[in-house]
């Protein structure tokens, strides 16, 4: 569970017992119960990482839209209030620009809410010179994005880059080099499901590949 969720069970609970204390315990269910859910939301499981010239997602969600825009693709994914709200760095690299944009709470699921809303854009460099941009957009309901990371910091694929709270989108933005492998109504796991690839075919743990639950390697 990230820290978030604790500070908000921990809260939800305390009021809980305090009303307990005072109305009884029929009166502070709703308040245990709002504990509960935030335990259970704010959860942040390992994931076993790909390897390889891949993009994987950086949220979990559903595809909602994959568009060509000026020469590159946009792959859309809306989260959710049942989906994990951890983000993840698509590839591997360094963090060579983000950007705070203020805007509108839209329903995230509507295409406007990739330009309209407020959102951060993260910008990721590879070895190579590859760059991949990924946004954290806002919701109707998701009003808090966090990034936990600066320019200049160093990133893995699949690596925890941040968190966006309750409903919302994340907007992932790849060049000409990568073939698309998801398409509008496919379910992603940030950090496992592969968004695109480039030059050559993924290697996967060999836990993986044998059917075991426990990947050998690149877990995060």
């Amino acid at each position: 569970m990230v820290r978030d969720g604790i500070y908000y069970a921990l809260g939800f609970t305390a009021a809980g017992v305090l009303i307990s204390w005072l109305l009884g315990t029929g009166a502070a269910v709703p308040l245990f119960l709002l504990a509960a859910f935030c335990a259970w939301f704010f959860r942040d499981p390992e994931r076993p990482i790909p390897v390889g010239q891949v993009a994987v997602s950086p949220a979990d969600g559903k595809v909602v839209t994959v568009v060509k825009e000026d020469g590159r693709t946009r792959i859309s994914i809306f989260l959710n209030i049942f989906d994990v709200h951890v983000n993840r760095s698509p590839i591997s690299g360094v963090i060579t620009d983000f950007v705070y944009q203020k805007g509108k709470f839209l329903v995230a699921s509507v295409e406007a809410a990739s330009t309209d809303n407020e959102q951060t854009i993260i910008t990721v460099r590879a070895k190579d010179g590859t760059q991949v941009v990924f946004k954290q957009i806002a919701g109707l309901i998701a009003r808090r994005i966090i990034f936990t990371k600066k320019p200049g910091d160093l990133v893995q694929a699949g690596e925890r880059i941040g968190l966006i709270k309750f409903g919302s989108r994340m907007d992932v933005i790849l060049g000409p080099e990568w073939a698309i492998e998801v398409a509008p109504g496919a379910r992603v796991s940030a950090g496992s499901s592969i968004l695109a690839r480039r030059g050559g075919e993924v290697e996967l743990p060999v836990a993986i590949k044998a059917g075991l639950k426990e990947p050998a390697l690149c877990q995060t």
